[in-house]
Parts: C-alpha cells; structure tokens; sequence
C-alpha cells in the first residue's frame, strides 16, 4: 500500500501567530512602495497600487514559508513502513528573499539618508534578509523514516480529520528505557482514512482503536 499527500504536518498554532510579524513586515513594504510610487511623481493611484502589490508580494512569499506544506510519501508492506517527506517551495523562498534584500537593502539606505523619517521601510528587507538566514541555518527537511508498524500497541482515529495515529513504544536511549507512548501520524488522502484504518486493524486484529486528539 503507497500513496502521497501534501499537508501542514506541524503545530499549526505557532505559524498562525507569526502572521502578526508578516503582518508588520508588509506594512513597512508597503509603505516602502507608496512612497518609491510618490518620488516618480505618480498619481495617488499608481502610489496606493505600489504599496498594495509589495505588501501582497510579502505576505504571499512569507506565508509561503510560515505556512509552507509538506509533502509526504508513504510505502506499507506486510513487515515495515517507510515515509519519505519534503518542503519543495523552501529553497526557492530562500533564494529569492536572499537576493531580495541585497537588492533593497542599499536602495532603502540611500533613501532613509534623503528622508529620515523613511526609517520604517527598512523593515521590510531587513526582515527578508532575517528570514533567509533562519532557513539557511535550518537542517535539511528531507526527511526519511522506516518503522516497524507490527509495534502498533494502539491506534488513534483524529476526530474530523483524516489522520491516524500508530502508537510504537520506542527505546530512549539518554534514559535506557523503553518509552510506551510514541504516536506516528499518518495523513491519509480525503476519504481514505478507512482504506488505510483497514489495512492495519486485519493485521492487528487485537488492538485498541479509539477515536482521540494526539500530538501533531
């Protein structure tokens, strides 16, 4: 049994409140833009639609990344189970927010130093120069994990979501004790869940399947 999905497979509540910070970054954009579009002598217009475009390039670029998917492949066979998972849009954000503000950077300067009170725009690149250097330092998100899924001692419906959780007890090594509570997730595809519940409760006739929030 195989299959693919792309889903937020995080503690979603961390990103949502980050969305404040964006939300600050792409005013200091936006402002950046109305007042590039005010120096070329525009109509209020074509400054309010500069400011406009930069906010919504910023927000667009860092929710790419806050609220960035994942997307995951799993194999199952009779004995052990593999899942291989990466972010595809998290070196591309990198490279563009790197460049973005070595562009701006020198262009907010020259500004701030005609017109002080400009001071704000510099949020914006300084924030994207910022982000670029937190992904670069982030290990890579490629992920590959094989376990043995004959382990299960219980497994966990999510209510209202399409996600099983396998409970494998695993060894701690800094402990030197076997740990009972371990639970996987595993994302199913819309409408699957009990294709897959399936597969698992044939093989595992005699454990517990309770329908419970976990971990995430």
């Amino acid at each position: 049994m195989s299959w693919q999905i792309r889903a937020r497979n995080y503690d979603t509540s961390g990103s949502n409140f980050s969305l404040i910070v964006i939300a600050l970054i792409s005013l200091g954009g936006a402002y950046f833009g109305f007042y590039v579009g005010s120096l070329a002598e525009g109509t209020l217009l074509v400054s309010i639609l500069m400011g406009a475009g930069i906010a919504l390039l910023f927000i667009l670029l860092f929710m790419s990344i806050t609220h960035s998917t994942t997307i995951i492949v799993y194999r199952f066979t009779e004995t052990l189970a593999e899942e291989y998972s990466w972010k595809p849009q998290e070196a591309a954000a990198a490279s563009f927010l790197k460049w973005a503000a070595i562009i701006l950077l020198p262009i907010v300067g020259v500004l701030i130093l005609m017109d002080p009170s400009l001071v704000i725009a510099g949020i914006g690149p300084l924030g994207m120069g910022l982000m670029a250097g937190m992904m670069g330092a982030k290990k890579n998100e490629n992920e590959h994990h094989p376990l043995d899924w004959r382990k299960t001692d219980k497994i966990y419906l999510y209510p209202g979501r399409e996600i099983i959780g396998l409970n494998i007890p695993w060894y701690s090594p800094d402990l030197d004790k076997m740990m009972p509570r371990g639970v996987r997730q595993i994302y199913c595809k819309k409408g699957e869940r009990e294709e897959v519940l399936n597969f698992f409760t044939t093989r595992l006739p005699e454990i517990d399947v309770v329908e419970e929030k976990f971990f995430l």
